[in-house]
């Protein structure tokens, strides 16, 4: 491979994990830490992504193996959490430190923020490990869990990989400073999918108005 710098900061510490398994350690980390685990999978994306940057990996190939292991991980977290039920990963959870406190405070927040917080649960750590889990626990059919999760993992691959291969060893700062932007981001989304939510509604019942006058008017 062709020399780099060190990976700054945080990022030096899956440097040897990346060294020595390359695409396989970020499809595995990413994919265990999608369905519960507490693994630094953005850590390692955000590593491979520099490393790309330096001509040491393909950053095509990292951003399509961190979307795959995204969403597969996420998907058997689902499954765990439909077939297991509360109770199983209460049982089973200590394993992979999901407790039933954590468990507890990530389905509060999901139940006050609806379906749609699973496209930006990828950008909040803790919802990030167990959307999955939660969405098998709660039902939510198992299709439109799919949609999101996919635009969600699309959405934070996208952003990570490309921001981190264009800043390179620049973006440990830059992620420092975007931790204290995470809710400002949230409500902007949070606004932008309510206000779309509105609009969709209202133009469905204007629709279902006019054809309603249509039927009177033919009725007349």
């Amino acid at each position: 491979m062709p020399p780099s710098a060190d990976l700054p900061g945080f990022l030096d510490s899956v440097a040897p994990i990346l060294d020595r398994w390359g695409y396989l350690a970020i499809g595995g980390v990413i994919g265990v830490e999608s369905f519960g685990v507490p693994a630094p999978g953005q850590t390692i994306m955000v590593a491979a992504s520099i490393y790309a940057g330096a001509g040491r990996m393909n950053i095509w190939f990292v951003a399509v193996i961190s979307f795959v292991a995204a969403v597969v991980g996420d998907n058997i977290g689902y499954w765990i959490g439909l077939r297991g039920g509360r109770k199983a990963v209460h049982r089973w959870g200590k394993y992979i430190f999901v407790t039933p406190e954590r468990l507890e405070r990530a389905e509060k927040f999901f139940a006050r923020r609806g379906n749609r917080i699973i496209v930006v649960a990828r950008f909040i750590d803790g919802l990030r490990q167990l959307n999955g889990v939660i969405a098998g626990i709660t039902k939510m059919p198992w299709r439109t869990f799919l949609l999101y999760n996919a635009i969600g993992a699309a959405l934070w691959v996208g952003w990570w990989c490309t921001v981190a291969h264009l800043l390179g060893v620049h973006i440990v700062k830059i992620m420092a400073h975007a931790h204290k932007y995470t809710w400002v981001a949230f409500v902007v989304i949070a606004l932008a999918v309510g206000g779309y939510a509105f609009w969709h509604v209202r133009h469905i019942r204007r629709r279902r108005a006019r054809l309603a006058a249509t039927v009177e008017e033919s009725k007349a």
